[in-house]
């Protein structure tokens, strides 16, 4: 009720797409002819719209399609602007699908990293998996659903099979559906029925596990192998994805080892 009341009060409302919002304010009965439009393309010189609004005493509201505002949608250099020019941002809090999934998504883990969309380009999502790989916390991704299931074979080609990963699709709307698995069976689930591959997508994807300090015999034995025949970096690359012990500590291990051959 709050934010229908500061949408039908505002002198104007700055969306991301003019047209879902419209339908939403006819649904409302609220008028729709002060509509500004505020997208990822245009949101620098629609700020600078928005600014000359309130400096005339004018009061703005922002929304995004399905979604929170600056929160991987459009919004974030609006409000940097707004504020930096003086004028007052306040918050009208609502559904975001990153916390409903954390509530329904049934992962106990007390900490969370919320990273949002990942990137397009395969390479480039294999290496930014890479660095949250052995972070302890759920990882609760965004994808689109064209990208869903090269998405998740990244998840698994980084990731150990064992995780818990949670799908939580369509939330809040007619389709919404969560459904969770390990990380070794989600492209399986995802191929089974066309339909789980439709919709929008938040990813939850449980936290490394806890490791005991110090390698293990097999990983000590297979990174001495390992450094005998490559460079140090490649040898703890190929060690990480062959033993899962962490990457920092095999690292380590292997400066003191070659430390100790060159003695």
């Amino acid at each position: 009720m709050r934010a229908l009341n500061v949408l039908a009060a505002a002198d104007t409302v700055a969306a991301e797409d003019t047209r879902n919002t419209a339908h939403l304010l006819k649904h409302y009965s609220i008028s729709a002819s002060r509509l500004l439009a505020l997208h990822q393309h245009n949101e620098r010189a629609a700020a600078e719209k928005v600014i000359k609004l309130l400096a005339q005493g004018k009061s703005v509201a922002l929304v995004t399609d399905a979604g929170t505002p600056a929160v991987s949608d459009p919004g974030a250099l609006l409000v940097q602007a707004v504020r930096a020019a003086g004028h007052r941002v306040i918050p009208v809090p609502g559904a975001n699908a990153a916390l409903a999934a954390l509530s329904a998504g049934g992962l106990p883990a007390p900490h969370f990293l919320f990273y949002g969309f990942l990137p397009n380009k395969a390479a480039a999502r294999r290496r930014e998996l890479e660095t949250l790989v052995e972070l302890p916390y759920t990882l609760v991704f965004y994808e689109a659903p064209h990208r869903i299931l090269e998405c998740v074979a990244d998840l698994q080609y980084v990731f150990d099979g064992e995780r818990q990963i949670v799908f939580a699709r369509e939330l809040t709307k007619l389709f919404e559906s969560i459904h969770s698995c390990k990380l070794d069976e989600a492209l399986d689930w995802l191929n089974a029925d066309a339909n789980n591959q439709r919709g929008e997508f938040v990813l939850l994807v449980s936290g490394a596990p806890e490791r005991k300090e110090g390698l293990d015999d097999e990983a000590e034995r297979i990174l001495g192998v390992l450094l005998r025949d490559m460079p140090l970096k490649q040898a703890v690359q190929l060690a990480v994805q062959i033993t899962g012990a962490g990457k920092n500590e095999l690292y380590q291990r292997a400066l003191e080892l070659k430390s100790k051959t060159e003695e």
